[in-house]
Order: structure tokens, then C-alpha cells, then sequence
């Protein structure tokens, strides 16, 4: 069992989804809130067979980058450009109003400016794994969801990076400024760089290859974590660099065929993720927090659908597809718990105020999934009238 501890620590975890999934399914529970359930009793707060969390998170990431992958191969670029100029009004709003709202009921709660602050950043992001993940991607009638959601998530996701860019830069307002210019040009110059390597390198090796179906797998997998890298050192995100990759690709004849066989893939390490959530958590600080948290996570699931429809309408979406994307953004993101820990790391706040945006993420997560469960379509519906791929 010590000998090979990152084996054991995967038989553990997929042995463990494996019976928790079908308890789930018989009592038409939710996957994913299994999963979060599963991590939470084999780690360290309960049983304590899988102690090292934050490993099992690390290798998750994996996941959230294969799905962005994904879902960029669904998108056309000029298309998603379009929207980027629709929703970029959607999302600033947006995430001002939510910010408001948790900093003032966590100055409500005594905590400090600066953690308060912090905390109310936090509440402006939406989940991207929840978000995709409930996602169907192979219904044509649900395209323009899709590239709502997406688009609205990928400004969030730039506005997390700025803000975790801040965090990191400390005290120094010059390097914080600096950090920002070099984000400026990182990004253009990244799809540029793709958009110039799959011109001239990739579709070239495509097209004389494309009979061998191992080599198309693992050329794609290379490309998409390879541009995820190149995201990294340019001072983007991996998650960022994903989406590029698929951007870049989602005009290719083999981009359906890439979509499908990456799945299995994808999906298991989004399991490490949704088990990591679960894993980290110590149910020893839910007296201190539970709360506020509980109050923070009650606002944002009644206000974020309600925000997102309104400010959706108001930019010319009609009425029922302004509805479901805001209740398929109407929770707190994984942005949030990297925004929590590395603030913590920082002495910027302390450990209940972590504690507090960790919860609330994950109360948010657990209503909202079942929100959707029950009543769009998805690939993991519990209803297979709504179930959904």
C-alpha cells in the first residue's frame, strides 16, 4: 500500500466512484455531487486514506484543460469573436454586482477590508467544469448556448488571471502594472503563434498522416498541452492555452473525430477534480463558517441566474435561452478555491475567511448541479428525456 502510493491513491478513487456512481444512479443522484461526497470521506477529514489532495488536484487540472480543449474544437472563431463583443458587457456587470454582494455580506460579518474584498472577488466567477460539463455539445440546437456560455466564461477566466496575477505580485503596484502589460500582449501573441504552427505545421503533418488514428490522438494531445505550456510561460493559464489549442483546430475535417476519442480521457481526470473538491475540504472549520458561507451561497444561487438573464435580454438574447444560461452559470468557480488558498498563502486573508469562500463554492456547487440536472439537458441527466450528449 506505501510502496506505490499514487496507485493506490487512483484504485482508491475509481473503485470508490465506481460504487458511489452506482449507488447514485440507483437513487438518481447526481454524479458529480458523489464524487465531491466520495473525496470528502477518503480524505483526510474523515477516513484518511488519501492524504496528499492537493496531488490528486494537481493531476486533475489535466482535466479542466481537455475539457476547454473540447469544447474549443465546437466553437468557430469569427463566431466566438462576435460574442466576446456581446457578452463582454454581460460579464463586467456582472461580476461587479457579485463582487458587492459578497463583500457586503462578509463586512457584515466582521471580517476585515481586505478579506472582505477578497471575498467578494471571489463570488464574480462562474464554474467552468460545472458550466461545460452540464453542457451537451453534439445538439445543434443548443450551439449558441454553448458559445454564450463559453464566451462569458472565458472573459471570467481573464479577469481571474488578472486578479491571481495581482495576489502573486504582493505589495508591488509596479509589478502587478507589469504583470497586466505583459498579459496584454501574452494573449494576441499566443494565437497568433497557433494560429501560424497549425497552418504550416500541424494540418501539413494532418494530411499525411491522417490514416494512422494513433497518430492524429497523440499529435493532438501534444498540441493541446504543448500551446498550454507555452500559455504558462507567457504568463496566461493552462486552461487558457487549451482553448487556443481547440480554437485552432475547430475548422479541421478530424475535429469530431479528435472531440470523441478525447472523452474517456477527459473524463477521468475530471473525477480526480470533483474528488480533490471533497479531498481538501476539513469538515473541522464548518462550525466557524457555515453561516456565512451558507448565506453567501444562498445569495449567489437567487442572484446570479436572475443577473445573467436580465443583462442577457438586455443585450438582444431571447427569453429562454437568456434563462438557461443563467442557471447554468448560477454558481461560484473553481477560480474561486485557487483565489481562496492563494490569498491564504499570502497572509492577505486568513483561515476562516478561506474556509468560507471554499464552502460557499462548494454549497453553490452541489444546489446548482441538481438545478440544471433537472431541468435542461445534459449529458449526465438523472431524466433520460433530458439526458443529452
Amino acid at each position: 500500500m506505501t510502496e506505490h502510493p499514487i496507485l493506490f491513491t487512483i484504485f482508491l478513487i475509481f473503485s470508490g466512484a465506481a460504487v458511489v456512481a452506482t449507488l447514485a444512479l440507483y437513487a438518481r443522484q447526481a454524479l458529480l455531487i458523489s464524487y465531491i461526497l466520495l473525496g470528502v470521506l477518503l480524505g483526510p477529514s474523515v477516513a484518511g486514506l488519501v492524504n496528499d489532495s492537493e496531488l490528486v488536484r494537481e493531476m486533475s487540472n489535466i482535466g479542466i484543460m481537455f475539457l476547454l480543449f473540447l469544447m474549443g474544437l465546437e466553437l468557430n472563431p469569427r463566431e466566438l469573436l462576435l460574442l466576446l463583443k456581446k457578452t463582454t458587457t454581460v460579464t463586467v456587470l456582472s461580476s461587479a454586482l457579485f463582487a458587492l454582494c459578497g463583500g457586503l455580506i462578509a463586512h457584515l460579518f466582521d471580517f476585515t477590508l481586505t478579506e472582505s474584498l477578497i471575498i467578494g472577488a471571489a463570488m464574480m466567477f462562474s464554474s467552468t467544469i460545472i458550466g461545460l460539463k452540464l453542457l451537451p455539445t453534439t445538439v445543434l440546437h443548443h450551439q449558441h448556448t454553448g458559445e454564450l456560455v463559453i464566451s462569458i466564461l472565458l472573459f471570467q477566466d481573464l479577469i481571474a488571471i488578472l486578479l491571481l496575477l495581482a495576489l502573486k505580485g504582493g505589495s508591488g503596484a509596479e509589478l502587478s502594472v507589469l504583470e497586466i502589460i505583459k498579459l496584454v500582449v501574452a494573449l494576441p501573441l499566443l494565437i497568433g503563434i497557433s494560429a501560424l504552427f497549425v497552418k504550416y505545421v500541424f494540418f501539413p503533418l494532418m494530411k499525411k498522416f491522417d490514416t494512422i488514428k494513433e497518430y492524429i490522438f497523440l499529435i493532438t494531445i501534444g498540441w493541446c498541452l504543448g500551446l498550454a505550456e507555452a500559455a504558462t510561460s507567457l504568463g496566461l493559464s493552462h486552461e487558457i492555452g487549451a482553448f487556443i489549442a481547440g480554437i485552432s483546430l475547430a475548422t479541421s475535417p478530424v475535429s469530431f473525430f479528435i472531440s470523441e476519442n478525447l472523452k474517456p480521457l477527459r473524463d477521468f481526470f475530471l473525477v480526480l477534480f470533483f474528488f480533490s473538491l471533497g479531498a481538501g475540504f476539513d469538515l473541522a472549520m464548518l462550525d466557524d463558517v457555515i453561516l456565512p458561507a451558507a448565506l453567501i451561497a444562498t445569495a449567489m444561487l437567487l442572484m446570479k441566474p436572475l443577473v445573467f438573464d436580465r443583462l442577457l435580454r438586455l443585450v438582444g438574447e431571447n427569453k429562454a435561452r437568456s434563462t438557461e444560461v443563467g442557471a447554468r452559470l448560477g454558481q461560484m468557480s473553481e477560480f474561486s478555491l485557487l483565489l481562496a488558498i492563494l490569498a491564504l498563502e499570502s497572509k492577505l486573508i486568513g483561515l476562516e475567511a478561506s474556509y468560507l469562500i471554499q464552502l460557499a463554492t462548494l454549497l453553490t456547487f452541489l444546489v446548482s448541479t441538481y438545478r440544471v440536472l433537472f431541468k435542461y439537458p445534459t449529458p449526465i441527466a438523472l431524466s433520460a428525456k433530458l439526458r443529452r450528449d
